[in-house]
């Protein structure tokens, strides 16, 4: 880094070590069922809805939002306050205008791409559903399951970056003019409500370049004030028309983030060398660009929001290798920032070796994760799976923690379903003891039997949320970008909406439950050690004065060690629950889609769903996706790998091997990297959908447990779940779990 970068990096950096980049959330329940009952989203920093500090858990620093240590001033005076709140996009739209006309435009120096936000929409206007909703949502938790609706879907910013905003209004007047032409009022209405979205915008883009001209009047620094011209310029372009230049492309694509997570936490921004490439290629033959300023502008856009979700690498469309200058350069300004950062490296067999082994070298330096590995072909035949077209899957997308989605053609509420697994096995033990069941089988057809109730509860509530979601909270800017949405007069999250709307479900607690099941298949039905009802008692009273039980509970076979046993009922576990949630319906036309990850409801699961069969303490976290419980993958990683894939991703919606390496499981290692990259092609080659790797100094971070104003520790950025966050910056029961994974230190 120059001069000039370090400050950027320093601020950006201060930003999230200052807790000022902090997401929250309400409670343990939202982390768990995804549904607080309080906010439909993540929690509200400030404004009425927000929750005490002791109340809300902070999840890292992992927001796109500055916080500044104020409320939206300007909450008393909403549309909704002073006119009257209604269920309607038209009312939305109406608060969002004035929530962005009244959201100060800011330039820093040293900075040539610009653009940050200190509120979200939801700190001056209620995100909550009716009561109808509400209700079904707590009486859902009952039945282990969860969510609402929000998050992780990826427009195609190519749409933006052809057209401008000008462009986009343009497409949304023209169709506007057509429904008028009808006689449908309802899309007209929407599209009224568009137009005057896009405006605001436009003159948000405006007031930047106004700040930037009248910092540049008194600016004595010759290099500065030609920064200041510039940003000035490049928004009078954005604001006019479509982007030019390569720089003026990443500031579009910044802005867009801005003003499109206004709306709240989440989503993914796509390919971003496919992005950028033509920029790229005309301004260097141009002669106005080269590759280390394209660098630099690449880490300013990482530096603006360190939690970008954006993709590298892939395939094209005719299935050859999508790597590009721009998929170097992209990976080379992380490699030059380092840190918290949440980029994808989209793995094939055909992709440039060379590229790959950068990557990997790369996750390996810098211990945190970034890039994320991920398979790209397993991606997009898991869609094809599913029931998308050809020509929807190709661009398929790493979008969020272990998350995915095709590019502009389909929506996608990933983030925020929950199917917690052991409630229907819970239930089924409770039956098992009432009928006395005297086989394995009676007790997995009750097992199943209660995994499809579970299921037609969660799919009764997603319904009623879709039923309201795009009168509650709408996407509008997120619409502008998707395909075919404005020309059917549609928001993204409206029935009818995108090319796809499959409901996507986190599934909690896979591992426990397949452990649990295992050793009661074992102990209770084929070795008649114990009965369902003293099991039973016994996770009631948390293995009080069991302790011999216990131990013969937690001595059977684990999952995570490549034996058959265990790893058998994996599977069974596994097509249950993805063949279950497939019959499932939801009123957009798409069918349900099993996820083996739950991204953090896992740290405090346990004193929500008590002690397991598998002899876990209701104290403890349970486990982590789809990785074994903590502690009991005892073979290597290897044997680990080889358990998860037993079962062929691309028929579900992830499952991440989440992997702590030490420091000195390197020692004596000349390649570091080529030990990952070796290890995540063999996992990828048989099937496995993404790796995290953390490499990090398992001793300094206990110390840091309970040591997070020590400035020794300040640093420290882990891979977290799929995310990458500052470790002292996280609640401390995060911390806690994290240290009590499986750290290797040898193979």
């Amino acid at each position: 880094m120059d001069d000039r970068m370090k400050s950027l990096w320093k601020r950006s950096t201060d930003l999230s070590k200052e807790g000022k980049r902090n997401v929250y959330v309400d409670n343990p329940e939202f982390l768990v069922y995804h549904w607080s009952g309080h906010s439909a989203g993540f929690s509200p920093a400030t404004g009425e809805m927000a929750l005490a500090e002791d109340q809300r858990i902070n999840l890292g620093d992992h927001n796109c939002r500055v916080d500044n240590g104020q409320a939206f001033p300007y909450a008393d005076d909403m549309p909704s306050k002073k006119e009257g709140f209604d269920y309607t996009a038209e009312n939305w739209a109406k608060d969002y205008v004035f929530f962005l006309d009244h959201s100060p435009a800011e330039v820093y120096p040293n900075e040539t791409i610009v653009g940050e936000f200190h509120w979200q929409l939801d700190e001056a206007r209620k995100f909550v559903y009716p009561d109808e909703v509400v209700e079904l949502g707590f009486d859902l938790r009952q039945k282990g399951a969860g969510g609402t609706s929000l998050a992780h879907t990826c427009p195609d910013l190519s749409i933006g970056l052809k057209k401008g905003w000008t462009g986009l209004l343009k497409d949304v007047q023209e169709s506007k003019a057509k429904w008028e032409k009808y006689g449908n009022r309802d899309r007209v209405s929407y599209l009224s409500a568009q137009e005057d979205i896009i405006n605001a915008i436009i003159r948000y883009i405006n007031r930047h370049s106004d700040r930037a001209l009248e910092l540049a009047k008194d600016e004595k620094d010759e290099d500065q004030y030609n920064r200041y011209i510039k940003i000035s310029e490049n928004m009078k372009q954005l604001a006019a028309g479509a982007p030019q230049t390569f720089e003026q492309a990443v500031q579009w694509i910044q802005l867009f983030q801005v003003v499109e997570r206004i709306n709240g936490h989440g989503n993914g921004y796509g390919r971003l060398d496919l992005l950028l490439i033509d920029f790229y290629k005309k301004d260097v033959e141009d002669g106005i660009l080269t590759r280390d300023e394209a660098r630099n502008i690449m880490a300013e856009l990482y530096l603006k929001y360190g939690g970008n979700y954006f993709s590298f690498g892939g395939r094209l469309k005719d299935g050859s290798d999508a790597t590009n200058e721009v998929s170097w350069i992209g990976i080379e300004a992380y490699d030059m920032l380092g840190g918290y950062n949440h980029l994808g490296l989209m793995w094939h067999e055909d992709m440039d070796p060379a590229y790959y082994s950068y990557g990997c070298d790369v996750v390996t330096r810098h211990g945190c994760g970034v890039p994320t590995l991920v398979n790209y072909d397993v991606m997009r035949d898991s869609e094809l799976y599913s029931g998308y077209s050809e020509d929807d899957a190709w661009n398929v997308s790493y979008s969020g923690c272990q998350w995915y989605c095709s590019v502009g053609s389909e929506y996608s509420d990933h983030d925020l379903n929950s199917f917690v697994l052991t409630a229907p096995m819970q239930r089924a033990m409770k039956e098992a003891e009432e009928k006395d069941f005297q086989t394995f089988e009676e007790f997995w057809d009750a097992y199943t039997r209660e995994v499809k109730v579970t299921a037609d509860a969660l799919a009764e509530f997603k319904n009623r949320v879709y039923k309201w979601q795009s009168r509650v909270w709408p996407e509008m800017v997120t619409t502008l970008c998707m395909k075919d949405t404005i020309e059917k007069g549609l928001d993204v999250t409206a029935v009818g909406g995108p090319h796809n709307a499959y409901t996507s479900v986190n599934v909690l607690g896979v591992p426990n439950v397949v452990d649990s099941i295992y050793a009661m298949k074992k102990v209770i039905f084929e070795e008649k050690k114990y009965t369902m009802k003293e099991i039973n008692e016994a996770i009631a009273n948390n293995w009080k004065d069991q302790e011999v039980m216990r131990q013969t509970m937690l001595s059977q076979e684990k999952f995570g060690n490549d034996k058959s046993g265990v790893d058998d009922i994996f599977i069974r576990v596994a097509e249950n629950i993805r063949d279950t949630l497939k019959e499932e319906r939801n009123i957009k036309g798409f069918n349900f889609r099993a996820s083996l990850f739950q991204y953090m409801g896992h740290t405090y699961a346990g004193p929500i769903i008590g002690a397991t069969p598998d002899g876990r303490f209701a104290e403890e976290p349970i486990a982590h996706g789809c990785n074994p419980m903590h502690g009991r993958n005892t073979e290597g990683i290897t044997a680990t790998a080889k358990s998860l894939l037993k079962v062929p991703f691309k028929e579900y919606q992830g499952g991440s091997l989440q992997i702590e390496l030490q420091p000195k499981f390197f020692d004596g290692k000349e390649n570091k990297g080529s030990y990952i990259e070796n290890f995540s092609k063999a996992f990828m080659k048989a099937g496995g959908i993404q790796i995290n790797f953390n490499v990090i100094d398992l001793e300094k971070l206990k110390k840091a447990v309970d040591d997070p104003k020590n400035p020794d520790y300040a640093d420290i950025v882990v891979k977290v779940t799929g995310y990458s966050a500052h470790f002292v910056v996280m609640d401390h029961e995060f911390r806690k779990e994290f240290v009590s994974r499986v750290n290797y230190d040898v193979v």
